[in-house]
């Protein structure tokens, strides 16, 4: 027999902004269930070392702040679920999804909080030095490579902003794109070669991530001359892939709006989106800043709009029954 879980808040995703979305819609009284997705916790329990978010003066890992956020959520009583949805229908209230293994769960309110993963190279060289130097998020990272040789992949916005974002703790700073031109906005390539502690690396595509020293980090990156086939390497302490992210929102595809990027569009100022009921919040709708402090900032916003929707909904059905 199928089980059902039903709620009056139901929420897609572990990280930052869904466990704070829960530890709000918990203490509203909402009883919120959490469908914990693919990867619990989110992309905080890849990271190592976190030194940005507020509240803990010595550095923190990222994992073990993933478990205190779902062990808060589920103090005040919010129910986490091993599950990953495959299917959805939106189209009436309560809205109705189905997990991989044929579980049900119904929601008057849904707050979708999948987020973003980073697109990386996808070299074995890379899995083995994430987080030994090499990163994909400059403003999660860059304080650590403070004086260091660094140098960020890509040639799109995402590598331009990161560049000069590096500036601010590095005095060389290397860019390397596999063509000879910016795929970047001009302000931004403008912003760039202005700026004499970036040096572009032209034609250059990263072959390997070079492991050295004890304990093991970053200490080079092999390329290739993607003109000439040419060998070289490159001495740097830390190596920044920006070539992007991509939102975990092909579920939603035809059922919520999408932006030209795949983010779920919201109504500005708030986590609404295009279907009454239904809320985004943290990466899966935030293409800029990408932060767990501000995913936990939406994640808060998105529950108490999904609050505030049901009291609305609530009056309405009581003044209805009333005539």
């Amino acid at each position: 027999m199928t089980a059902t879980h039903s709620t009056r808040m139901l929420i897609l995703g572990s990280g930052p902004a869904g466990l704070s979305a829960a530890i709000y819609g918990a203490r509203a009284g909402l009883a919120p269930i959490v469908v914990q997705g693919i990867q619990p916790g989110g992309q905080l329990m890849t990271t190592t070392d976190v030194e940005n978010y507020p509240g803990f003066r010595e550095v923190i890992q990222g994992p073990w702040l993933m478990q205190e956020m779902q062990a808060q959520a589920e103090h005040v009583g919010a129910q986490m679920m091993w599950d990953t949805i495959v299917e959805i229908d939106v189209s009436q209230r309560p809205f109705r999804l189905v997990g991989d293994g044929g579980t049900v769960y119904t929601g008057d309110t849904l707050v979708i909080a999948t987020g973003a993963q980073a697109r990386w190279l996808g070299l074995d060289s890379e899995e083995l030095l994430k987080g030994k130097g090499v990163s994909a998020c400059a403003t999660c990272d860059g304080f650590f490579f403070r004086g260091k040789k660094v140098a960020v992949i890509g040639g799109g916005n995402t590598a331009v902003e990161e560049a000069l974002y590096l500036t601010n703790h590095s005095h060389d700073v290397t860019l390397i794109h596999r063509r000879d031109s910016l795929r970047a906005e001009k302000i931004l390539q403008q912003r760039l070669f202005a700026n004499e502690r970036i040096k572009p690396l032209w034609n250059k595509e990263v072959v390997r991530f070079i492991g050295g020293g004890q304990p093991e980090g970053l200490v080079g990156i092999e390329l290739k001359d993607t003109v000439t086939g040419a060998l070289s390497t490159l001495e740097v302490d830390g190596g920044f892939v920006a070539i992007g992210h991509h939102p975990a929102t092909e579920l939603f595809r035809g059922h919520i709006a999408l932006d030209d990027d795949g983010y779920i569009q919201v109504e500005k100022g708030t986590t609404n989106t295009s279907v009454p009921g239904v809320f985004a919040c943290g990466d899966v709708m935030d293409k800029h800043y990408r932060q767990a402090i501000t995913a936990a900032g939406t994640g808060c916003m998105a529950a108490l709009d999904a609050e505030r929707f049901l009291a609305a909904a609530d009056f309405e059905t009581v003044a209805q029954a009333a005539e």
